[in-house]
C-alpha cells in the first residue's frame, strides 16, 4: 500500500462522525489554509443545525492563514491524537482509546516525514486551551500538515 493510501486510511480512522472531519490531498504545493477552509466549510455544512444563528468566522483561505501557527512534529502528533480522542466542548471526555488513536496519528506523522510543515489554530494545553477560530462554530480545533507530497487536515468542531 502506498503512503497516500496509508495516510488516507489513518486520517479516516482519526475522524469521527461526531464533529471531527479529515481530508488528505496528494500533490506538491497544496495550500494548507485553502484545504483547512475547504474542510471547515464541509464541517459548517454538516453541523449547520448546531451553529449559533448569525455566527461568523473566517471565509477565505487568507483569513484562515491568519489563525494558523506553525508547530513542530511532536506537537502535531499530540494534537492529532487529542482532536481524535477528546471533546473540545467537554475537556476530559474521551471518545476513544488514546493508545490506538496515538498509533494512527503517529503513522500519519511518520508518513509525512520529520521535515513536514505542521500548523494549528490551538495554543496552550488543556486546561487553558485557546484557539483562533477557523469556522463559525463556538469551538474548533485544527491540525494540518504537508510533507512528502501529502497534505492532511484534521478538524474538530463543537457547540455547547
Amino acid at each position: 500500500m502506498d503512503a497516500v493510501t496509508q495516510v488516507r486510511e489513518m486520517v479516516k480512522a482519526l475522524a469521527r462522525s461526531d464533529g471531527t472531519f479529515g481530508r488528505v490531498v496528494e500533490g506538491q504545493g497544496v495550500s494548507v489554509p485553502r484545504l483547512v477552509r475547504e474542510v471547515a466549510a464541509k464541517a459548517e455544512r454538516a453541523w449547520k443545525e448546531f451553529a449559533v444563528a448569525g455566527a461568523v468566522g473566517p471565509d477565505t483561505p487568507q483569513e484562515v492563514e491568519q489563525a494558523l501557527a506553525q508547530i513542530d512534529t511532536d506537537r502535531a502528533l499530540e494534537l492529532l491524537t487529542s482532536l481524535a480522542v477528546e471533546d473540545l466542548v467537554f475537556p476530559g471526555h474521551l471518545h476513544r482509546d488514546r493508545t490506538r488513536v496515538h498509533q494512527a496519528a503517529d503513522r500519519v506523522v511518520r508518513l509525512l516525514g520529520r521535515q513536514a510543515d505542521w500548523y494549528t489554530n490551538i495554543s496552550g494545553v488543556s486546561p487553558g486551551l485557546s484557539w483562533s477560530p477557523v469556522t463559525r462554530h463556538t469551538f474548533d480545533g485544527v491540525v494540518a500538515g504537508a510533507g512528502n507530497g501529502i497534505t492532511v487536515v484534521l478538524l474538530q468542531v463543537g457547540e455547547d
